[in-house]
C-alpha cells in the first residue's frame, strides 16, 4: 500500500514539473481569476417642492480586493417620477462582511456625477452611502437597507430612502497587460490552466435612427411627431449558451434633436445562425431609462424590442441592420427604430466550444479608464464661459499592440452644468514603455454625441482629441493624465482640456 502510494504520489509530481516547465518554456503567460460581482440596485428618492418622487435604478460591476472589500463603477438613471433623462456615472468602494455563511453587511458610498431633465441637480457631484443586510442564496445575493442621497454642488436633491439591491457573483480569467498580441497554438495551451470551455461576447458599435411617431411631444408640449433621432452607440451581449444571450446597450444622439439625449437598455435575446454562420438573426428585448434632449419620456422607463440580421464580411466581424421599436409602455414616448452596426464576436478565456474545434490564441490587451476632466472655460449657452468638471470612464480595446479602439462616456460632477454627459468613440495609439519601463505615451481621437447642462454643443456632434502618459504602478493599474481639446459642431464649444485618473490594464485569452 505505501509502495503504491508512492509511486502514484511521484507520478503526480513530475506531472506537474513537466506542466510547470513546459510552460515556462513556452512562455505561456499566467491565468488569473479576478473575483467580483454584478449588481443592480433601486432606490426611490424623495424630490424637492412636493414633486413626485424619482425612482433610480442602477447597473454596477464591482471587483473584490479581498474576502470582504469590493471597489467598482456603476450607472443610474431615472425610471420613474417626472425626470425622464436623469442619468449618473460614478465609483463605489464597500464591504461585504458575512456574519454566518449565508447572512452579511454590505455598507458602502457611491460617488458620481450626473442629472439631467432640469432636475435641481446643480453641477452634478453627488455621493450615496448605503448600510444593507444582505443573504447570500449562493448563485446570486439579495440586500436592502438604508441609503442617503446628496447633490451636494449646488444641488437641492437631498435624502434618505430605502434601498435593495441585487447581486450576482461574476469573476473573469486575466493575464498581464504586457502579453497582448502573443499567440500561441490550442495544442500549446491544452496542458495549461487555460484549458477551459471559451465565453462567447459580442461588441458592437452602431448607428440608430428614432423616427418618433404618435403624441410624443417635447418637455415643452411641442410635438415631435415626424423628427429623426439620429444616435450612436455601442452594444455588449454575452452568450449563457449557443442561442441565449444578454445584452447591455447605450446611446447618444448627436442630431435632430437639441443635444442631451440618451438611453440605457438591459435585456436578454435569442440568437439563430444559418448559411454555415455566415448569417445571424438575433430577436432580443431590453428594458431601460431615456430621455434629455428636451423629449418628454415621462418618469424615463423605456422598453425596446428589436430584431436584426447580420451578415459575415471578413474574420469575425459582422455587418448588422437592426429594425424596431423604442418606446414607453403606455406610449407616451415612441418611435420606430432602424439601426446599421459593426460586430465583432469574440471566444474569450477558453480554448474551446461545443461546436467550434479552434487551433490557435491570442492574448489581447484592454484598459479599463476612470479619470476627472477638467474643460477650461466651457463655452455655454447664453454667450459666457465657466470651467466645467466630469467623471468619466473610457474603456481601449488593443486592435494590435500600439493601436486600439476606445469607448468613453462622462458625465458633469462641478461647475453648474449637472445635466451634461458624452457617449464617444474614436480610435489611439500607445507606444512601448520607457524611462525604466515605467512610462507608456498615447494619442487619441474621439468624437460623438454630447450635451446637456447648458454646455453649448450644438445638436451634440463633438470631436476630441488628446495626448497623455501612463506611469505603471503596479502591473496592471497606471496613473494617467492627458492634456487635449474638444469642438463641438454646430455649437460654441470649443476649448483646452485636462484629466488624470487611473487605468486598470489586463490582457484576456480569444481563440480562433
Amino acid at each position: 500500500m505505501v509502495k503504491y502510494f508512492t509511486k502514484r504520489t511521484l507520478l503526480f509530481v513530475l506531472t506537474c514539473s513537466v506542466h510547470f516547465f513546459y510552460a515556462q518554456e513556452k512562455g505561456i503567460p499566467n491565468k488569473n481569476t479576478q473575483n467580483g460581482f454584478a449588481q443592480l440596485d433601486f432606490l426611490s428618492i424623495k424630490m424637492p417642492l412636493q414633486e413626485p418622487n424619482m425612482d433610480f435604478t442602477g447597473i454596477h460591476y464591482n471587483l473584490k480586493l479581498n474576502d470582504w472589500a469590493y471597489t467598482g463603477l456603476g450607472f443610474y438613471g431615472a425610471v420613474g417620477g417626472i425626470r425622464g433623462g436623469f442619468f449618473t456615472l460614478g465609483i463605489n468602494a464597500g464591504i461585504k462582511y458575512h456574519i454566518t455563511k449565508k447572512l452579511f453587511i454590505d455598507s458602502g458610498i457611491h460617488f458620481g456625477g450626473g442629472g439631467g431633465a432640469s432636475a435641481p441637480d446643480g453641477g452634478g457631484a453627488f455621493i450615496l452611502p448605503h448600510f444593507n443586510l444582505g443573504y447570500d442564496f449562493n448563485d446570486f445575493s439579495i440586500t436592502s437597507g438604508w441609503s442617503y442621497v446628496n447633490f451636494f454642488d449646488g444641488g437641492n436633491i437631498k435624502n434618505h430612502q430605502f434601498y435593495a439591491a441585487v447581486q450576482i457573483p461574476l469573476s473573469f480569467n486575466y493575464s498581464d497587460f504586457n502579453k497582448r498580441e502573443q499567440q500561441f497554438s490550442v495544442k500549446d495551451l491544452k496542458i495549461t490552466d487555460w484549458k477551459e470551455p471559451s465565453d462567447r461576447l459580442s461588441l458592437m458599435v452602431h448607428l440608430n435612427n428614432l423616427s418618433v411617431k404618435g403624441d410624443s411631444k417635447f418637455s415643452t408640449g411641442e410635438s415631435i411627431k415626424g423628427r429623426t433621432m439620429r444616435l450612436a452607440g455601442f452594444e455588449l451581449n454575452s452568450f449563457l449558451n449557443k442561442n441565449w444571450f444578454v445584452f447591455v446597450k447605450a446611446d447618444g444622439a448627436y442630431s435632430g434633436i437639441p443635444a442631451g439625449y440618451m438611453d440605457i437598455f438591459l435585456g436578454g435575446g435569442y440568437h439563430v445562425s444559418m448559411n454555415k454562420n455566415r448569417t445571424n438573426i438575433q430577436a432580443k428585448f431590453g428594458i431601460g431609462a431615456g430621455g434629455g434632449g428636451g423629449v418628454d419620456t415621462k418618469g424615463g422607463f423605456l422598453i425596446y424590442p428589436d430584431l436584426s440580421i447580420e451578415q459575415k464580411i471578413f474574420d469575425n466581424i459582422y455587418l448588422s441592420i437592426n429594425k424596431g421599436y423604442l418606446m414607453s409602455p403606455d406610449a407616451h414616448f415612441l418611435s420606430s427604430t432602424l439601426g446599421f452596426g459593426l460586430k465583432y464576436y469574440v471566444e474569450k478565456d477558453g480554448i474551446f466550444s461545443n461546436d467550434t474545434e479552434f487551433s490557435k490564441a491570442k492574448f489581447k490587451g484592454v484598459q479599463t479608464i476612470v479619470k476627472q476632466d477638467w474643460y477650461f472655460d466651457a463655452q455655454r449657452n447664453g454667450n459666457f464661459k465657466q470651467d466645467m468638471h466630469q467623471i468619466s470612464l473610457q474603456i481601449n480595446f488593443f486592435l494590435n499592440k500600439f493601436i486600439y479602439g476606445a469607448g468613453q462616456t462622462s458625465f458633469a460632477n462641478f461647475g453648474d452644468a449637472g445635466a451634461y454627459a458624452e457617449g464617444i468613440v474614436g480610435l489611439g495609439a500607445q507606444t512601448n514603455s520607457f524611462f525604466n519601463n515605467k512610462i507608456t505615451a498615447f494619442a487619441q481621437v474621439l468624437g460623438g454625441a454630447a450635451g446637456g447642462g447648458g454646455i453649448s454643443t450644438g445638436q451634440g456632434l463633438i470631436v476630441k482629441p488628446s495626448v497623455g502618459i501612463n506611469f505603471m504602478v503596479t502591473k496592471n493599474l497606471n496613473l494617467r493624465g492627458g492634456i487635449g481639446y474638444v469642438k463641438a459642431r454646430g455649437g460654441q464649444l470649443s476649448t483646452t482640456f485636462a484629466n488624470f485618473g487611473v487605468s486598470y490594464d489586463i490582457s484576456y485569452l480569444i481563440a480562433k
